[in-house]
């Protein structure tokens, strides 16, 4: 560890690789709501965001959880999963008056046609306005989850259809 008289210890969450400060601050500059999205082991949560001086206010959360309500029983952090939350996120997000956002994914390394930008493909066709470039979505086939196996793509189509009427 360094010391001396010109050492400089890192902000507490920088150190512990938690926040990437320059980042943040990118996006907050932005004015826009961001859409936090963060993946773990076994749920896929999304956050709606804005900045105030006295700390963030979230506005609305979605988690994988939620589609247990529309008859999902399969894997909740997985691609298709992924997609259904956003899409679920982003009609709520529409309702509660949110129509344009920031992505926002944290310290993970974004990864083209990831589970990360699956998230954003339900996001952006549920109707939000979220600044992308289309080649970083992944295919449909991948959305649907033909590649992990068949039951997966109908439960997933029985689950789009119940989202699309909500």
């Amino acid at each position: 560890m360094g010391s001396g008289p010109r050492y400089r210890m890192p902000l507490r969450r920088r150190h512990e690789g938690k926040t990437d400060y320059r980042r943040r601050l990118r996006l907050i500059k932005s004015g826009k709501t961001r859409a936090v999205v963060r993946i773990s082991n076994k749920n896929t949560k999304i956050q709606f965001v804005i900045y105030k001086s006295e700390g963030d206010h979230i506005v609305l959360t979605v988690t994988s959880k939620h589609l247990e309500d529309f008859d999902w029983s399969g894997c909740r952090s997985n691609m298709p999963s992924g997609y259904l939350v956003g899409y679920l996120a982003g009609k709520k997000a529409l309702e509660s008056g949110i129509e344009e956002a920031v992505l926002d994914i944290g310290m993970k390394h974004p990864q083209p046609r990831g589970k990360i930008f699956s998230v954003l493909k339900g996001l952006v066709e549920a109707g939000m306005d979220i600044p992308h470039d289309p080649s970083i979505l992944p295919d449909e086939s991948r959305t649907k989850g033909e590649h992990i196996g068949e039951p997966t793509v109908k439960e997933f189509e029985k689950v789009k259809k119940k989202l699309e009427a909500f």
